[in-house]
């Protein structure tokens, strides 16, 4: 593994107890500042896989290693540590709506104070600072003291952009953060997201159900169809027969119907 290589996934498999196989022998790493976008039809397996990451769901069979560490040897308290540093963008922006902007952007600093500073809410001015600092990385400051149930689609997914970046993530993940975003918001919220990825150099996997999105900011770009990964390269390499395959020979209108 390279001194730049942050995330290793090897024979990754997820099968539920249902028997149902979500994920099948998946291997891929990534490197320290990569922007990349996952995509596949509706049921391939990326919200899974997003989720065996950063310990959501447990895997089945492999490994996932972040900085060279394996998270399956970890203890439940060294896993809650790691957690912290996986920040996690998701599609219904998980937001408190009877809460500040600001406040929100706060619980992003959660893991980094102790439980009676968590449980009272109490944030030390390092942590304030850092809440103030992320909203502005997202352009969003001049919202921080609106209740978070009063803001549009777009401004909600920034202020979750903002608060996973307050936990100052070794690695960002993105469950379709533009999905419920018309094309030309969903632009402007990608861009905000890679160019503040790009900034601090945190690796970025995003996954997203249209193509052209994908095509336009990724760097790199990983087809998953039925659990198994079927492409992994650049935007330019990705072409109409690969993506026939991924999306199992139906390409009518893969931007919409896809997830």
């Amino acid at each position: 593994m390279s001194d730049q290589t942050l995330l290793a996934i090897q024979d990754l498999s997820k099968v539920y107890p249902n028997g149902y196989e979500a994920l099948a022998n998946v291997s891929f790493s990534v490197q320290a500042g990569e922007f990349i976008c996952i995509i596949g039809r509706s049921g391939a397996g990326k919200s899974t896989l997003l989720r065996c990451i950063n310990g959501l769901v447990p895997i089945t069979n492999g490994s996932i290693q972040v900085q060279g560490t394996d998270v399956a040897s970890l203890s439940d308290e060294q896993k809650l540590l790691l957690r912290r540093k996986i920040g996690f963008v998701f599609q219904e922006f998980n937001l408190v709506g009877r809460l500040s902007v600001f406040q929100n952007v706060l619980t992003g600093r959660l893991g980094y104070v102790n439980n009676l500073q968590a449980l009272f809410g109490y944030f030390g001015r390092e942590h304030r600072e850092k809440a103030l600092s992320c909203l502005e990385r997202v352009n969003i400051s001049h919202r921080a003291n609106y209740r978070a149930d009063n803001l549009s689609g777009g401004e909600k997914q920034r202020v979750a952009i903002a608060r996973a970046l307050a936990q100052e993530p070794l690695i960002l993940l993105a469950d379709e953060p533009v999905a419920s975003l018309d094309p030309e918001l969903s632009w402007s919220v990608m861009a905000d997201l890679r160019k503040v990825a790009k900034e601090e150099g945190v690796p970025t996997l995003v996954n997203i159900h249209d193509l052209d999105t994908a095509r336009q900011f990724a760097d790199r770009v990983i087809g998953i169809a039925e659990g198994k990964i079927l492409f992994d390269g650049t935007p330019a390499q990705l072409d109409s027969a690969t993506l026939r395959e991924i999306y199992r020979n139906d390409l009518s209108n893969p931007t919409s119907r896809y997830a």
